[in-house]
């Protein structure tokens, strides 16, 4: 049996972790990677410092569809992602009377949103511009989302939220 050099084994290694390196930085460049809730604008659904894994490859095959959880950058001059929920896509005309959301005329049942965190705001018949979405934090009555900043650009998606990974009695599925 040949033994190998303590500098071969040492190469090897070292050659291990780079390719080990390489492919997480790609993974979390290209596919996912984890974000920290900040603030509590998602309550009840999402809370104050989980940590979520965002799928970032998503929206490359397919479009954002109203109910889900995304993180993006908001239209406005910063460099801090927002985490919040898709209403209404492009072509889709969203309002909001006493808290209830309406897409094209019709109620929406938000049944993971409690009437409590609904509010009792008001938001007029809007048509979303094509290539843009409008989103909403769960927590109406304590967010800072279209109603303020407008529609938000396909392009500023970061990804869909999937996993919320910490702490460990949370970890679960998004929804």
């Amino acid at each position: 049996m040949r033994q190998r050099s303590w500098g071969g084994a040492l190469w090897e290694t070292v050659e291990t972790v780079v390719i080990a390196l390489a492919l997480a930085l790609l993974i979390r460049a290209f596919v996912v990677e984890s974000f920290v809730v900040q603030g509590e604008s998602m309550e009840p659904t999402l809370q104050n410092g989980e940590h979520l894994l965002v799928n970032k490859a998503i929206y490359d095959f397919e479009s954002p569809k109203p109910g889900q959880i995304i993180v993006f950058r908001p239209p406005l001059p910063t460099n801090k992602d927002f985490i919040k929920r898709v209403i209404a896509v492009g072509g889709q005309r969203v309002a909001m009377t006493n808290g209830i959301i309406y897409i094209n005329g019709v109620a929406q049942n938000e049944s993971y949103l409690p009437a409590s965190y609904r509010g009792v705001a008001n938001y007029p018949p809007t048509l979303v511009p094509q290539g843009e979405i409008f989103v909403l934090g769960d927590n109406r009555n304590n967010s800072e989302d279209s109603r303020y900043f407008g529609f938000v650009p396909l392009k500023n998606i970061r990804g869909q939220a999937i996993i919320i990974w910490w702490p460990p009695q949370e970890i679960g599925a998004v929804h």
